[in-house]
This record gives C-alpha cells, structure tokens and sequence, in this order.
C-alpha cells in the first residue's frame, strides 16, 4: 500500500513538473518581439541594449516579471510585458538560456581591461556572477556583454536610479567604484 501510494505521488510530481516545463518553440516564437532591440538570436546591435542570448533561464524569468509588476521601468518594455503571461515568461527564459552567447570583439585596449580585472577582483563580481561571468541561476550572465550597457548599468546602479533584482547587491558593489574603474570594468567584461 505504501509502495503505491508513494508511486502515485511521484507520478502526480512528474506530471505536474512536465505541466510546467519550458516550451523552446513557444519561447522562440514570443521571442519574435523582441528581436527588434534585443537582435536575432538574442544578439543586441543596438545601444545601451543587453545581448539575450546565454543570460541564465531564472534571471530573464524575473527581469521580466519586475518589468511587468513595474518594479524596474523601461518605456520600450513596459507595454511589452504587459502581453505576456506566466508561461510566456517560462519559456522566453529558457529560450534566451538556450542561445549561444555573442562572440565577444578582440580586445582593443589589454591595459584597460587589465585595470578592469583588477576593478573585478575579490569577491566584487565573481561571488555572484560567478569566476567565468556567465551568471547563474538568477544573476546575470556579464561576460561579452555589450559594454555600452555595461557602462550604462553600473552607472544607473551606482546612481541608484536601477531598480528590479539585485539593486542592493549592485548598488553596494558599484557606489565605491570611480568613473575610471567602470569604464574599465564594462570594457574588460565586455571582452570576456
């Protein structure tokens, strides 16, 4: 009796972990919307626009869900997300997870990034963003990132004009830094 019950609850636990499993093809599809700032594949061309592709399946799951609660603003976003549901979210992060991350442009300027990795070293970055910057779980993935928007979001952070996940760890993380140290950073993450 045992045996069956503890079946049937572990039946009852597949199937409800499958009613919720992310949906590639529905992710791809809804994607379709945001192709036009955030680039095919997930690969931004456009300013101050992050790159998608290889951001880690929980973190765009919850940047849009501050988006569409409206705890972080973007103009172009807002009436984005105000059409998309729970599962559009679902599969969207996994979609955008799924991708294969921008190949970063050669580095241009070693010394910079050298001052940068200097400005990453501790437990700055790499104790949430983890040693290779590709993010994890609900952090974002910061290696190869467009470095306008590097620059652009450790200055709003450092300002605390950026609101959403993470606004406290950031803000602690970038208020110390100089102007010298951010560009640094963003050029030398950017280049990951």
């Amino acid at each position: 009796m045992r045996i069956a019950l503890v079946g049937m609850i572990a039946i009852a636990f597949a199937c409800s972990s499958l009613a919720h499993a992310a949906d590639l093809a529905a992710g791809k599809e809804k994607a379709e919307l945001c192709v036009g700032c955030h680039g095919e594949n997930g690969i931004s061309q456009m300013e101050n626009i992050p790159s998608l592709a290889s951001q880690p399946d929980q973190f765009i799951q919850w940047q849009l869900v501050y988006f569409r609660a409206g705890s972080r603003k973007n103009e172009q976003m807002q009436p984005i997300v105000e059409g998309i549901n729970n599962e559009d979210i679902r599969n969207l992060g996994a979609y955008f997870a799924s991708l294969t991350p921008a190949k970063p442009a050669p580095d241009d300027n070693p010394d910079l990034s050298k001052k940068g990795a200097q400005a990453a070293a501790g437990p700055r970055c790499a104790s949430c963003h983890g040693d290779d910057y590709a993010g994890t779980k609900a952090v974002a993935r910061v290696a190869g990132q467009r470095e306008d928007y590097l620059l652009k979001a450790l200055r709003d952070y450092k300002a605390g004009v950026r609101s959403g996940g993470g606004q406290a760890a950031m803000a602690e993380v970038a208020f110390p830094l100089s102007e010298e140290e951010i560009v640094a950073l963003a050029h030398y993450l950017a280049h990951l």
